[in-house]
């Protein structure tokens, strides 16, 4: 039977997810192969997260998801391979699966969710141009539009950050022409976390109906990050410091308009959120974390509605 995908916003209510695995996760990376600066500085610290913890971490999302009735997905467990973060090798928008084309390394990851991959009706398969560098955390899709994080500087090839191209902008824009898409360029950094927005997700996100949590230096264009700030109004924008965006603030995952999945040292937004009537489902996920990923990261949602 085929799988009928359903996404038109980030926060409606989630009835199918893909939810990454931490089994077999391979060794300890070396410096010279970790894809982002937070990885390394735990590297060097001696405080990179074991496969135990983030497993258990990963268990307690699920035990959440089931809590709520969501069916929830895994990908095909690969020998020695980093898969937690399901939302880089694909995304959902309307009834259309489509691939990402990320980094090299990280292709066999697309090959462990093909079982979910296979159930969706071909010709709602899509593959983007080779020319279209594109991962799910810089895709965001709110309504009538598609937000899509970006790097433009001459210098993108430089960046092991910058994941998203204007040329995915453009892809976008011709397979969805009923829908608005606007690109934000985001500040990168291969070497300093704090200055890294690794993705769209890790700087800015819709939750509920008509609010959103915001890094304001996460976004290289101040008129980029204004537009957000007026689009949403400002007494339903939550603005996330440095220290809360390298520890991905941002990064939490909505169940539905009223339910959200939030790391439980987030102390301040967890008690923000709670204040705005969200009922908000705390997880421990400081050790999954340390990659430069959290709960949006870790998901990628196939049915809401």
């Amino acid at each position: 039977m085929a799988l009928e995908l359903h996404i038109k916003n980030e926060t409606a209510h989630l009835r199918a997810v893909v939810l990454g695995t931490a089994q077999s996760n391979g060794a300890i990376p070396d410096i010279k192969d970790c894809y982002d600066p937070k990885s390394i500085e735990h590297i060097k610290a001696g405080t990179y997260p074991v496969e135990s913890d983030m497993i258990y971490e990963l268990n307690t999302v699920a035990s959440v998801l089931e809590k709520y009735a969501v069916t929830v997905y895994r990908p095909t467990i690969l020998k020695d391979c980093n898969q937690i973060f399901s939302r880089d090798i694909a995304f959902v928008i309307e009834d259309k699966i489509i691939r990402a084309n990320i980094l090299p390394n990280r292709i066999r990851e697309i090959e462990a969710i093909r079982h979910i991959w296979d159930q969706v009706a071909p010709k709602n398969r899509i593959i983007l141009p080779k020319e279209c560098h594109a991962e799910g955390g810089d895709i965001i899709v709110w309504n009538d539009y598609i937000f899509v994080g970006t790097y433009s500087g001459d210098d993108y090839s430089n960046y092991i950050t910058a994941r998203t191209n204007i040329d995915t902008v453009i892809a976008l824009q011709e397979l969805f022409p009923n829908k608005i898409v606007k690109g934000f360029d985001l500040r990168k950094s291969n070497t300093d976390p704090k200055e890294n927005a690794l993705h769209l997700d890790c700087c800015f996100q819709p939750i509920g109906k008509n609010k959103a949590i915001i890094h304001k230096n996460g976004f290289l264009i101040e008129q980029e990050y204004q537009w957000l700030i007026d689009f949403f109004g400002k007494k339903n924008v939550f603005e996330i410091n440095k220290q809360e965006m390298y520890d991905m603030n941002c990064n939490v995952f909505s169940i539905s308009e009223e339910v959200i999945i939030s790391e439980k040292n987030f102390t301040r937004l967890n008690n923000w959120l709670r204040n705005q009537g969200f009922t908000v489902e705390e997880v421990p996920y400081a050790e999954i974390g340390k990659q430069e990923g959290l709960l949006r990261c870790s998901t990628m949602p196939l049915i809401r509605n």
